[in-house]
């Protein structure tokens, strides 16, 4: 599918300032689903972008963001690990990734009514505050990220699909996290793969993590197909 990209600028939540975003969308006038694309550590680079095309040329509309725009890198890594440490679902950063919702789903030839989020380690964990605190938001995908605390504010979230490496820091919450879902009756798709490491996503290390990405990419489309 032909897709076409633009820069835009989102407003950040306290309207001091901005930051800037990657919108890829298909050719047409719509509407198309809404996804947001939740960087790592490393910021909005090109591995970011090119996911947020390949939405675009599955049909999605993707706005991938760049939380640590126009500001003091070390300053906004220290931010991201407050709101996901310190104070998950009501954080700075949160709300940033909320005012890019609204902006998400007033852009053209977006279909508001189907929104979802994709988020990789930093940004899987902001997925899933999303998938609470945005109660019109119909799936989320999370790539090693860390729970929001309490772990049964997940009660109220929309459907979850992970993706996790066996061997990796974020293991374990991805058992916590399938099993509250499960408890919850939450519809999720959790899946950890052997012999992975972290951001096996970007960055494949061997055969196995070759095949983990792809089949950690179909399961996720074929989710969101679901949900969205």
């Amino acid at each position: 599918m032909a897709i076409e990209t633009i820069a835009i600028s989102v407003p950040r939540a306290d309207s001091k300032d901005s930051f800037d975003a990657y919108f890829a969308h298909p050719e047409g006038t719509g509407p198309f689903p809404g996804i947001i694309v939740i960087h790592e550590i490393f910021g909005l680079n090109d591995n970011i972008r090119q996911i947020a095309d390949r939405f675009a040329g599955q049909g999605y509309a993707a706005l991938a963001v760049d939380l640590f725009a126009n500001r003091n890198r070390t300053l906004c890594m220290l931010q991201a690990f407050y709101g996901l440490l310190v104070r998950p679902l009501d954080n700075p950063m949160l709300a940033d990734l909320q005012s890019s919702m609204a902006v998400l789903r007033s852009l053209p030839g977006v279909d508001a009514a189907r929104i979802g989020a994709v988020g990789f380690c930093m940004g899987g964990g902001y997925a899933l505050q999303l998938a609470v605190t945005d109660q019109g938001m119909k799936a989320a995908s999370v790539f090693y990220g860390g729970n929001p605390r309490p772990l049964d504010a997940m009660a109220q979230s929309c459907p979850i699909i992970g993706s996790y490496p066996d061997k990796d820091f974020t293991t374990q919450a991805a058992h916590d996290l399938e099993k509250m879902l499960t408890q919850s009756d939450i519809s999720h798709d959790i899946k950890i793969y052997d012999n992975t490491q972290h951001s096996f996503f970007h960055r494949q290390r061997s055969p196995f993590e070759v095949d983990a990405s792809k089949d950690s990419w179909e399961r996720m489309l074929a989710f969101f197909e679901q949900h969205l």
